[in-house]
């Protein structure tokens, strides 16, 4: 999606805006192989396909957190086809989750001893959560166009267009 629809309130505008980011980095990931989606082209350590990988389980954790339950970290295979459909049912997740939630204020207990955290143990709003996903899944859905440039010199608009099927008109 190139731009945010319309919203109705805030829980639609902060969802609506995560599926942007999301969106984004998938789009970043369209027509690679799997041999591709692990490269890395650049300096860093990073490929679409561990950025992809990396998201779906940070999003996973904080809706773990929101939901205060504990489970194992999500374990993914090393097939691009794996890890975008592991990352959509995360997405559906999310989704329910935060519907699920009466008010977006809902104190969201913080991890204690995890460097950068609330160190006293406090917590997060709900609010904050989604706010912070959006930053996290736009920071990496820049990384991974940058990685898919530096790969084969697909930019975001043509992989847009290429991946929703837009006709030239010219």
């Amino acid at each position: 999606m190139m731009f945010v629809p319309r919203v109705g309130d805030e829980r639609d505008g902060l969802l609506a805006f995560l599926a942007q980011q999301r969106d984004a980095l998938r789009i970043a990931a369209h027509g690679l192989t799997d041999e591709e989606a692990w490269l890395v082209p650049t300096r860093s350590a990073l490929s679409i396909g561990g950025l992809v990988k990396h998201v779906a389980g940070t999003e996973q954790s904080w809706m773990d957190s929101v939901r205060q339950r504990e489970r194992p970290a999500l374990a993914l295979p090393d097939s691009l086809e794996s890890v975008l459909d592991a990352y959509a049912e995360v997405t559906r997740e999310t989704e329910e989750t935060v519907a699920e939630v009466a008010d977006l204020g809902t104190r969201v207990p913080a991890p204690r001893g995890v460097r950068g955290f609330l160190d006293d143990g406090g917590a997060w709003s709900v609010r904050w959560v989604l706010l912070h996903l959006i930053q996290e899944t736009a920071r990496h859905a820049g990384h991974a166009d940058i990685l898919r440039e530096h790969l084969d010199g697909a930019t975001p608009y043509p992989l847009l267009a290429a991946a929703q099927g837009w006709v030239d008109e010219g």
